[in-house]
């Protein structure tokens, strides 16, 4: 279920560094390797010997070794910070009275339906609601383009796109840069799974981003690329962006597509620390000889030692498209940030050595490309409600994400005809208090039960579970899937939980292997489990009220008041995707 690992959105808060990136050769590698009295770590000298240039905004677009240290840096002020909240920066003020009746020049003001505050996957929603017809603009702080390195997902999710008009069915193959299948699972040595069609088209970021782009523009759509948020006033007619470079904006709705590390979510959740994080390395190299097939989910190993705590690593792993030899492989892993926690470059040492024996090849025929890096927190309480008049979360930022998936752009593919429909809703009633935008970002059964997961395959400190639990209990667990067919394991594998599904998979596990239900207790705690139960029996109610409820209720909503009819195509809308329903084999 950990499985949209696609643009690995918030990898770095931090200006990125473009992904045209090449090695000096396998040479440098192989003299790297010698040098042993050198003070630098083995990624330190890897990554230096790696050139970098140039700048792409949002996820995953930086590799360079600075780059690096700052994330890490930033992944240990989290670590270390309170659990109790902060005052941060307040980015997002109100303002009494109307916009229109302020001191403000309004020929100064360039004004829209929308502003787009993050361009990288902010494009998505800016083109669909453009589309739609309204005035939209994108604040982006760099330049507006995607990085090299690819996003893996399905046809089947990317052709939502295509519905909802964002592209042609033609810029699918433009965009695509590599095809492959099968697909694996595995788990230490206890045999494997195949599947068809999961994440098997690895699709050009910097193509699909410059295919919408040119969309968006041709719509109407207006780009101020190098400019930065400085503050958003919340009137009552308006919100009001005054950028750092001195321009004020003024639009109906402003949408946060800003990320992980959004400055608006951090004033939300007063700097809270996260619930949990995913701690992501990786590489882009060249020299794999058997390239045709992709790692969905795998793990070669037993729980491991790094540092002063413990961490159970997964693996993916798909061909790239820049040659035939060309492989992505990640690394990550479920961890609490508390003191102690692994840093990036601590994982990336423990990378470079369990390499070679993951992918049976080793270090010094690869020709590393880049280097890939990223921390992604996650929250109990998502996704995010609106907290402010005119303010709208969205993609990572919002926390409609999978809590055990990397990245967004699966979520958000599933998300976008339903959002930008609401959205456009919204906008025509002025329905655009915290109120009605938080039903655009409901409670959602399927994603607040995705925790167990999570919990599941974190390695516990001091844990009385043994250190091949973890792996026995997916292993378990994915067998059980199969045995059920394709309608239980697809979804599953696609990041998408539904109740029906669920349901057998426990079943058969608790029949099959009981004995792993004393464990469980103790990996993930009573606390989890009872809070894992309410969200169970919700995506149960939810489940119900999609199937049954929604028919009867769907017809009548052309007759009810525009308010009342709004509320009700969110709740019938919240019931279907908070059910997982919205995924169709």
């Amino acid at each position: 279920m950990l499985l949209q690992r696609q643009p690995i959105n918030g990898f770095s808060p931090y200006p990125q560094v473009s992904p045209l990136v090449r090695r000096r050769g396998k040479t440098a590698l192989r003299n790297l390797s010698l040098r042993a009295q050198s003070p630098h770590s083995r990624t330190q000298r890897i990554m230096e010997s790696i050139s970098v240039s140039g700048e792409v905004g949002g996820a995953g677009g930086a590799y360079s070794y600075n780059a690096l240290k700052r994330l890490d840096q930033l992944w240990s002020s989290i670590c270390s910070a309170q659990t109790v909240v902060q005052e941060p920066k307040q980015v997002v003020s109100r303002s009494r009275g109307t916009f229109s009746h302020s001191d403000v020049d309004e020929n100064a003001v360039e004004t829209f339906d929308v502003i787009v505050c993050g361009g990288t996957l902010g494009i998505f929603i800016a083109t669909a609601l453009s589309f739609k017809g309204l005035r939209v603009g994108i604040v982006e702080r760099n330049i507006l383009k995607g990085r090299e390195q690819e996003w893996n997902i399905s046809r089947k999710e990317l052709f939502e796109l295509v519905e909802i008009g964002i592209i042609v069915e033609d810029d699918i193959e433009e965009a695509t840069a590599v095809k492959f299948n099968p697909n694996r699972c595995g788990f230490e040595g206890k045999g494997e799974i195949w599947v068809e069609d999961i994440l098997n088209l690895g699709v050009s970021p910097a193509k699909l981003i410059e295919i919408v782009k040119k969309r968006f523009i041709s719509l109407g759509g207006v780009i101020l690329e190098g400019y930065s948020v400085s503050n958003i006033c919340i009137y009552e007619d308006a919100a009001v962006l005054q950028l750092a470079e001195g321009n004020i904006l003024s639009s109906r709705l402003v949408i946060d597509a800003m990320g992980n590390f959004s400055p608006v979510v951090k004033q939300i959740r007063r700097q809270r620390k996260p619930d949990g994080v995913c701690l992501v390395v990786g590489s882009c190299a060249r020299g794999f000889k058997d390239n045709s097939t992709s790692d969905v989910i795998y793990s070669s190993s037993s729980v491991k030692k790094v540092g002063t705590s413990e961490a159970q690593y997964f693996w993916e792993a798909f061909p790239a498209g820049s040659g035939p030899m060309d492989r992505t492989t990640y690394m990550f892993t479920y961890v609490d940030p508390q003191p102690g926690s692994p840093k990036l470059e601590e994982l990336l040492e423990e990378y470079w050595d369990l390499l070679p024996n993951y992918q049976g090849v080793s270090l010094e025929e690869l020709e590393i490309l880049r280097v890939i890096y990223g921390v992604f927190p996650t929250y109990r309480d998502s996704p995010l409600p609106a907290a402010f008049d005119r303010v709208l979360q969205f993609g990572d930022a919002s926390g409609i994400q999978s809590p055990v998936s990397f990245g967004g752009f699966g979520s958000l593919t599933r998300h976008l005809k339903r959002l930008s429909t609401g959205i456009c809703e919204a906008i025509s009633g002025d329905f655009l208090d915290p109120y009605n935008l938080s039903l655009l970002n409901p409670y959602m059964p399927n994603l607040s039960a995705s925790w167990l997961f999570q919990r599941a395959m974190s390695a516990k400190h001091q844990s009385n579970v043994p250190p091949g639990f973890i792996n026995e209990l997916l292993h378990v667990n994915f067998q059980s899937m199969q045995r059920l067919g394709d309608p239980v394991l697809r979804p599953f594998l696609q990041d998408v939980v539904q109740f029906v599904p669920l349901a057998k998979t426990l079943g058969l596990v608790m029949l099959s292997k009981p004995q792993l239900l004393p464990l469980i207790f103790k990996q993930v705690g009573v606390p989890v489990l009872l809070d894992w139960s309410g969200h169970f029996f919700m995506l149960g109610c939810y489940t119900f009220l999609s199937t049954f409820a929604d028919p009867v209720i769907r017809p009548l909503l052309s007759s009810l008041p525009s308010k009342m009819s709004y509320e009700w195509k969110q709740r019938l809308e919240a019931w279907k995707y908070g059910a997982g329903l919205d995924y169709k084999l």
